[in-house]
């Protein structure tokens, strides 16, 4: 069984020197993601297509893996499934290649379009023109339309060999992985950042992975979980990193010592720093991140401005005047869009006044006061794990979900055997909105103070955890419990009836 794999149109006008350059790297790209669904497939690079044989008596799912496998690899604009004969006459050509398309012109409107190469006695034109009249004898209500055909017949001649094309399908496009060198994508899990890192790996970037977590275990698997899909999908013909960064007590740290309005903007400036740091000890030159022109505050022009000037190297970002609806449908297409759906939205820091434009003054007196040993510290604690690794074996069971107690009313936390309610809202939260339990006995600890202070409360009493939408109570639960701390719960407050 024989591929013909057609270059992006943008590689085929490079000088010949970087043609045949793009074109070797894209033929091992494609023999490195093929081999691994079966050893012996062949892959062979010419100057106008790549050529790729399937090993004799393949079975069935192998084929149709290999197929959607091709249409995701960066650098092939088309995959042509062939038959290679020897070529004797147009009436045999026909014979050959009428029964292959006749059901699909059938009532519809084709055109047969002919590449030929070679000393014949004929044109391209008369070889369409022949087949286009054999198909029109065999397809009922079949119509030949040059300009506006609903199907396309290709033909190939090259000398003496006919390539009769069964099937063909769009591949990706884009240049092949690795030829435009590397870059470390921050991404959070939701619809932006794969978007981003995506559209980069499309281009012929090698993409890493660079995770900040702020809501523990549960965060993490689930960013694991996309990063793997998105390069077991479009970049698995190269291994890349997947790094994690503890950043929960940077938040914390954010909220203590920066003024309400610059947070968010702080948080990106010192995420950016973090990422500077690690991409430096793995000799990545650039960042990518899925910022979107005014999407958030932080991300006005002005924002972005003083966030690109707390980064040393540049920091791309291939979704910047992308509509929200369109990274969206974007993520659809890349199936990352269910991972953004079911993933909690978890951010640490929300300014209830933000900066449209934070003056870049205001931004260097509040970060005088940010103690950068806390950053220090997450960095230290950083994790680098090769992507390849985060799927789990295939005996592997997934792992049970975590289960933490949840209490909807009073009547039933007044139940409970010696419960208390811990306020986890930022104070200016807890003021704006008093949590008022008169039967229960109730404690106020800023979620970014939780995790420290957590294991010197006494072990008799059912903590319950509250926060205004209970996101971030759970969070903070699940990731007690994955340090041993099971005695901790989540108290969400019933809204009113009617």
């Amino acid at each position: 069984m024989l591929y013909l794999l057609k270059l992006h149109p943008e590689i085929t006008i490079k000088s010949r020197s970087v043609r045949q350059q793009m074109t070797r790297s894209l033929t091992a790209n494609i023999r490195n993601t093929l081999r691994r669904l079966d050893p012996g497939v062949r892959v062979k690079d010419q100057w106008d297509a790549i050529r790729v044989r399937l090993p004799d008596g393949i079975a069935e799912h192998a084929v149709a893996e290999i197929e959607d496998a091709l249409t995701r690899i960066p650098g092939i604009q088309q995959i042509l499934a062939t038959e290679e004969v020897t070529f004797e006459s147009l009436d045999q050509a026909a014979d050959r290649i009428v029964p292959v398309w006749r059901s699909a012109v059938a009532g519809r409107r084709f055109r047969v379009t002919a590449k030929r190469r070679g000393h014949h006695d004929f044109t391209s034109a008369d070889l369409e023109r022949h087949l286009g009249g054999r198909l029109l004898s065999a397809a009922a209500d079949a119509r030949v339309d040059l300009k506006h055909p609903e199907v396309v017949v290709p033909v190939e001649l090259n000398d003496r060999r006919l390539q009769v094309i069964r099937a063909r399908w769009q591949g990706l496009g884009g240049y092949p992985l690795g030829m435009q060198g590397q870059a470390l994508a921050l991404i959070s899990g939701g619809f932006d950042s794969p978007v981003a890192a995506w559209k980069m790996m499309r281009r012929g970037v090698k993409t890493h992975f660079l995770f900040f977590n702020l809501g523990g275990p549960a965060h993490e698997a689930g960013v694991r979980e996309v990063s793997h899909h998105l390069w077991a999908r479009y970049g698995a013909s190269h291994k890349v990193k997947f790094i994690s960064v503890p950043f929960e007590g940077v938040v914390g740290e954010i909220l203590r010592s920066i003024p309400d309005g610059l947070m968010g903007v702080v948080l990106k400036r010192m995420m950016v720093r973090a990422a500077n740091r690690m991409a430096r000890r793995t000799g990545i030159p650039a960042l990518v991140t899925g910022d979107a022109i005014a999407q958030v505050s932080s991300q006005t022009l002005a924002n972005l401005g003083q966030i690109d000037a707390a980064s040393e190297m540049p920091i791309l970002r291939p979704v910047l005047t992308d509509d929200k609806q369109d990274i969206i449908d974007q993520a659809r297409r890349l199936d990352t869009a269910r991972f953004a759906e079911t993933m909690p939205e978890y951010c640490g820091v929300i300014s209830r006044r933000p900066h449209n434009k934070a003056p870049a003054e205001a931004i260097a007196a509040a970060e005088a006061e940010f103690d950068y040993g806390v950053l220090e510290a997450a960095l230290e604690a950083a994790t680098t794990t090769g992507i390849d690794r985060l799927a789990p074996a295939a005996d592997e069971a997934p792992p049970a979900p975590a289960e933490v107690l949840t209490v909807d009313s009073p009547e039933t936390l007044a139940r409970l055997e010696a419960p208390c309610v811990i306020d986890i809202r930022r104070e200016d939260e807890q003021e704006a909105s008093p949590l008022e339990l008169p039967e229960v006995p109730t404690m106020r600890i800023p979620f970014y103070e939780l995790q420290e202070r957590a294991p010197q409360l006494p072990g008799d009493r059912q903590y319950l955890l509250y926060c205004d939408q209970g996101v971030m109570s759970r969070m903070q639960a699940l990731h007690l419990a994955d340090r041993g701390l099971h005695h901790f719960g989540v108290y969400r407050r019933a809204a009113p009836a009617g």
